[in-house]
């Protein structure tokens, strides 16, 4: 048999799986084939994760899950000659699939169910029974024939599961009335036709209905994989010629039209435009685009035409990692489901043993077998445990994809589910709290006015790309100053500052250690400098040198608090959230940060390893802790901290260490992070509660004979539908 070096996770499609108990004999099969050491399977995406620090035989995985009764499709088969893997077998008298099976089967079983509808407005008429048996085994034997397979299955492979439960008490039901119709010699006996027929429709009806719930819960992975476009317009000389898009490779130059999607990651070269990233960012409005920013791929462009460097294509593209993202997210297990994986190894076969206690006791207290058989077929028709195996699923697929529609990527279900229980979340400073580059915040001048020493300080930096030059020149365009002054034998100072000669004078701007340097004498703002100083901000000083060294003014540069960053603070204050500020940076620049937002904890001076610490030391005092950043030096705390959350626009090692990513840097997605969480944590609780309440009321009243089997039937079947649908109105949530 072929093997195959597959990757550390490899994912699975497997069918046929239809119960909680199905999902528990995939994982237990999976986990024996030799070189595997963690297997999720998920029965709401009706897929199996495998993990593996070796290289797995893929044949050998898909060999055990076909023993076990159920179909296996690797997502990604590497050296495997494709007939190693099984198809499932075609029939020719196969029964139709989804609708059509639902339609059949309820036109089969509709005159069958008439007379017992007429029965309470006094009409009573009933169907000759061998007409009942003609309508009936059909219903029975071909549309009902995958809960055959699918049972026998199961017990050949030593476990029960729904199709087992329903195979054996419809079967019941119909094997009882073809006695009764056989072994009556005159008088039209009391046939049960219909309540075998009704039961597989019903739940034909319930499969039909969860499977199109199901692919609700999967449309946020669908909205992300249609935003990838076909085709590209690769510049190539002077020619535009349009490639498939499997073909583009980083550094080639593609065109970008107005009302396109972006071929793929990029850098703009020429143009400007506006580029709509909701579906990517979650970013409600497009935003502005020019040389030298970065675009997705699968953006859509606005007005203008770009010209696009790209810089990485494929997997290694951004909506590929979001799209792995979620569905990483989707595949894994919430540590709540491992309960529920518990209960339904024993389910099955605890029903077995009520429903055969039901059969005896029934028996034995009223002597009427056929009472008996039927409050039996009603506690194996009730107990069927498919909404406890969707509970926990179905509420994570919906939670993490409306998260990932407005910017929030979760990870894993553990992230999620942890994330509802955060007391205090810890803030890095720059890039998270704020913008993350400098801003000039204050100007003082001597004997100029603070525009004309803007305007010459303006003149020194043109042409540079130094941070602080960059804040000058932005300031000076916000204010709408002149560019007409120029500045000539400029010189570098490293580490000082910069020197140059503006419209006849001879100007340095630079540090205090320059102005002492050159015998500037800076007592005239000196008192100035010093409060700026002490909040956190940093001086650069403008001085003339002829006809002698004088001191014209300063420039207070700070990093400025994101306009979001109350409001982020504000509502996880409304949520009970405990706040504080962990930053590398000095005290002074902190504490300002804090008392303008308002942080009663401020810890400044700290280094990755002092994060990391303050974290554990946060846990220890019983607290679940956030740790919010965007840097290098922030990948321990986040490692640290019961849920890291990572702003999307900082560095890949920040993602990777993180639970959740951002994918805006807009710091109010955190508290919109925590709210979804306990939203899902919610429904998760909710349908749990009610996946169990349906079989613990539901089987004492069939044991009891309060439950005929149609009922038991019906309400089996609206479990199922009841709990996605209870997951799926997540998908209305909105931050607030």
């Amino acid at each position: 048999m072929a093997t195959s070096a597959v990757p550390n996770i490899l994912s699975i499609k497997i069918g046929g799986m239809s119960c909680a108990s199905c999902v528990g004999r995939v994982e237990r099969v999976l986990a024996a084939v030799p070189g595997v050491d963690k297997v999720s399977v998920n029965l709401a995406t009706e897929s199996a994760r495998v993990e593996s620090s070796a290289p797995l035989d893929v044949a050998a995985l898909v060999q055990a899950v076909d023993q076990a009764g159920y179909q296996a499709t690797p997502e990604q088969i590497l050296n495997v000659a494709a007939e190693t893997v099984p198809r499932a077998a075609h029939h020719a008298f196969a029964a139709p699939a989804g609708g059509r099976a639902v339609l059949l089967a309820a036109l089969l079983a509709l005159p069958l169910l008439v007379p017992m509808l007429l029965e309470p407005v006094g009409v009573h008429w009933m169907l000759d029974g061998r007409v009942q048996l003609l309508l009936a085994t059909p219903v029975q034997f071909w549309l009902g024939a995958r809960f055959y397979r699918a049972g026998w299955l199961a017990l050949r492979a030593g476990s029960g599961n729904m199709d087992l439960l329903v195979a054996l008490g419809t079967s019941a039901a119909y094997g009882l009335s073809v006695y009764q119709l056989l072994a009556s010699a005159s008088a039209m006996p009391h046939l049960y036709f219909e309540a075998s027929a009704v039961v597989i429709t019903l739940i034909l009806l319930g499969k039909w209905l969860e499977a199109r719930a199901k692919r609700q819960t999967t449309s946020a992975i669908r909205a992300l994989q249609v935003l990838r476009p076909e085709s590209a317009r690769v510049r190539r000389g002077t020619q535009d010629v349009e490639v498939a898009i499997d073909a583009l490779r980083p550094d080639e130059l593609v065109v970008v039209r107005p009302g396109e999607r972006v071929a793929a990651d990029g850098v703009v070269v020429e143009g400007a435009s506006h580029v709509d990233e909701a579906l990517i960012t979650g970013e409600s409005v497009p935003v502005a685009r020019s040389a030298g920013d970065p675009v997705t791929g699968g953006a859509i462009n606005g007005e203008g035409l770009l010209l696009v460097r790209v810089t990485a294509v494929g997997a290694e593209s951004k909506l590929a990692r979001i799209i792995r993202l979620v569905e990483d997210a989707q595949a894994v297990k919430a540590p709540v489901q491992h309960l529920v994986d518990r209960v339904s190894a024993v389910f099955v076969p605890v029903v077995l043993v009520l429903a055969l206690l039901t059969l005896a006791g029934w028996w034995l207290a009223s002597g009427d077998l056929e009472r008996a058989i039927i409050n039996a077929v009603a506690v194996l028709v009730i107990a069927c445990p498919c909404a406890l195996g969707l509970a926990t699923p179905a509420a994570i697929m919906a939670g993490t994809g409306v998260a990932a529609r407005h910017g929030i990527l979760i990870k894993d279900a553990t992230a999620l589910e942890l994330a509802h229980r955060i007391t205090c979340v810890a803030f890095d400073k720059t890039g998270t709290l704020t913008e993350g580059k400098p801003v000039l915040q204050a100007l003082h001048a001597v004997d100029h006015d603070p525009d004309s020493l803007l305007r010459l300080a303006a003149a020194i930096q043109r042409g540079s790309e130094h941070a602080l030059a960059r804040a000058v020149l932005d300031a000076a365009a916000l204010r709408g100053l002149d560019a007409t002054l120029g500045a000539s034998d400029l010189s570098a100072l490293p580490g000082r500052g910069v020197a140059a000669t503006v419209a006849g004078q001879r100007l340095l701007l630079g540090s205090s250690r320059l102005m002492a340097e050159q015998g500037v004498t800076l007592t005239a703002l000196q008192d100035e400098a010093d409060g700026l100083s002490r909040q956190g901000l940093s001086i650069a000083w403008l001085a003339s040198l002829a006809p002698v060294p004088q001191l014209v003014g300063l420039l207070a540069f700070g990093d400025q608090i994101k306009p979001q960053a109350q409001g982020a603070l504000d509502a996880l204050h409304a949520l009970q959230v405990e706040t504080m500020l962990l930053t590398g940076d000095n005290q002074g620049s902190a504490d300002a940060i804090g008392q303008a937002l308002g942080l009663r904890r401020v810890m400044a001076n700290m280094l990755p390893a002092d994060k990391a610490e303050t974290v554990r030391a946060l846990q220890q005092q019983g607290r679940c802790v956030a740790m919010v950043g965007d840097g290098i030096n922030d990948a321990p705390a986040l490692a640290a901290a019961d849920v890291g959350i990572a702003m999307g626009s900082g560095t890949d090692v920040a993602m990777h260490a993180a639970g959740i990513t951002l994918m805006r840097g807009d710091p109010a997605l955190v508290a919109a992070a925590i709210e979804i969480s306990r939203l899902t944590y919610r429904k998760i609780r909710q349908n749990l509660f009610w996946a169990f309440i349906y079989n613990l009321v539901g089987i004492p009243l069939a044991a009891f004979g309060l439950l005929n089997p149609m009922v038991a039937g019906a309400a089996m079947a609206f479990s199922s539908v009841s709990v996605i649908s209870n997951a799926l109105l997540l998908r209305r949530w909105r931050p607030a």
